[in-house]
């Protein structure tokens, strides 16, 4: 498992918000102590169902880590192409 801090547009370490690649290739944002996202190696991706919009700074790092805007991952949402789960269980 690796853990990287996310790096801001300049390039410096942002505190509290990691990026963890697992052994099998998945990548899982975390924001302080909680999961926000999962992207899987099959392309599919989970959000956590309590925590994907939890904040305004936990917003911009999942927009950061999806390449996306907040209109865009709720039309994915609403779509079915993002999934709700629970991934801080």
């Amino acid at each position: 498992m690796k853990l990287t801090n996310m790096l801001s547009n300049k390039g410096n370490r942002i505190a509290n918000q990691f990026v963890i690649t697992d052994d099998a290739g998945n990548m899982y944002l975390q924001s302080y102590n909680s999961v926000i996202a999962k992207q899987g190696t099959n392309g599919q991706t989970w959000l956590d169902r309590n925590t994907w919009n939890y904040s305004k700074t936990t917003a911009k790092y999942r927009n950061m880590f999806l390449g996306e805007t907040l209109k865009e991952t709720k039309a994915k949402i609403k779509s079915g192409v993002y999934i709700l789960a629970d991934l801080n269980s």
